[in-house]
């Protein structure tokens, strides 16, 4: 039986303040890659760039993260959240702002390399410290809000990212500089929470308990299905699906950002109903039902006839990324301890990040040899691989 009393105190949470400054540096994390997608046709026209190649403005933005996140994970634990947090917002902010002053597509992969250092370690870090925050069903519930704060950031940031767009290819790059002030908040205002811990164990224990952490099954299963969600958001959805309605259907990249922002409308209003669907059904059923919704929606990319239609893919992708996504993070907050449990994010954020890196030229690969409806159905078999996954290894 359901305790609605639980469900109603889970639903408040979202009001506190710290959680509130939390929000404003996950909405950084998606400055970075769905304010800029709807540009992507309109850059491939204006730097000359091949559309194959296009996809580097995502893999360079990423790949710093899975060198880093581990090491301010690291940092993090023993040293305190904050003193990660606050340098890479601002040089994700200073390092964003500058692209909008570049014309030379090397230049600009050069900027987005640094801009991606900044970024490393912020989607991990977000979650780390709700994990800190709250404990058992409120932790699904944070989790939940947290992304569908993300997914209406990412839907907002599509629809500007596309009309800034089509002002100057470069107008989406102003965007990076809210990330300075949202610093200098998390600076002075983030409060609170408990590990700030100073070096509380020895660095020979830490590591031990971070080692028999990450070795357990579940933990490795869930970061192989996060490097697959990834391969998905960055390989199909970010690069291709643009693509797809610029290149076939002659999309205007405002509409483009209309239909991309529609995956994360649907995925906040999933994900915002965390707290109640957990209540009901177990974590490994809602993210079984997230991947199958994933091929699904995959798989009926290329049989779209009308540029309208593009809506219905695109949202089952959303619902799919608001049900396993705060799941998986739930899962891996459960799983891991306070002394540990920003080196076990940072690590979830490797594996987003390995999956974000490898989506773009995976996939680029596929869409050389089969075209882009092959991008597609490679995506799908991989949610179905993942899927499978699930089945067997997550209790």
């Amino acid at each position: 039986m359901v305790d609605s009393e639980q469900i109603k105190s889970s639903e408040k949470i979202y009001l506190d303040s710290n959680l509130q400054i939390i929000f404003g540096v996950t909405v950084t994390t998606a400055i970075g890659i769905f304010s800029l997608s709807p540009a992507f046709p309109t850059i491939v026209k204006e730097l000359q760039v091949s559309p194959k190649d296009i996809g580097l403005l995502i893999t360079v933005f990423t790949f710093p993260g899975i060198l880093l996140m581990p090491v301010m994970g690291v940092i993090a634990d023993l040293f305190g959240r904050k003193k990660v947090l606050v340098p890479a917002l601002i040089l994700f902010g200073v390092a964003g702002g500058l692209c909008v002053f570049v014309r030379d597509f090397k230049v600009l992969l050069v900027l987005r390399f640094f801009q991606g250092i900044g970024v490393a370690p912020l989607s991990s870090l977000n979650v780390t410290v709700i994990g800190d925050l709250y404990a058992g069903k409120k932790r699904t519930a944070a989790m939940g809000y947290n992304q569908s704060v993300f997914s209406v950031g990412a839907a907002g940031l599509s629809v500007l990212g596309g009309t800034l767009a089509m002002m100057g290819w470069y107008y989406p790059f102003i965007l990076p500089l809210i990330a300075i002030p949202i610093g200098l908040l998390v600076m002075f205002s983030l409060k609170g929470f408990t590990p700030e811990q100073k070096n509380t164990k020895r660095f020979k224990e830490y590591i031990s308990s971070v080692t028999k952490t990450i070795t357990k099954g579940q933990i490795i299963a869930i970061y192989s299905v996060t490097i697959v969600i990834f391969i998905i958001v960055a390989g199909s959805y970010a690069t291709y699906f643009p693509l797809l309605m610029g290149m076939t259907f002659n999309a205007p990249p405002f509409f483009i950002g209309i239909v991309m922002s529609s995956v994360y409308i649907a995925s906040a209003l999933s994900s915002s109903q965390m707290g109640r669907i957990v209540q009901r059904f177990p974590e490994k059923a809602v993210i079984r039902a997230g991947f199958l919704l994933y091929a699904l929606a995959l798989g009926m990319v290329s049989f779209m006839p009308s540029i309208w239609l593009f809506f219905i893919p695109a949202l089952l992708l959303g619902a799919a990324q608001g049900m396993s996504l705060p799941t998986i993070q739930t899962l891996l907050g459960g799983l891991s301890s306070t002394e540990n449990r920003a080196i076990i994010m940072s690590f979830y954020g490797t594996a987003l990040r390995l999956g974000q890196t490898l989506g773009p030229p995976l996939l680029g690969i596929v869409f050389t040899i089969s075209g882009i409806s092959g991008a597609f159905y490679a995506s799908c078999c991989l949610a179905l691989a993942a899927f499978g996954l699930i089945f067997v290894t997550i209790k």
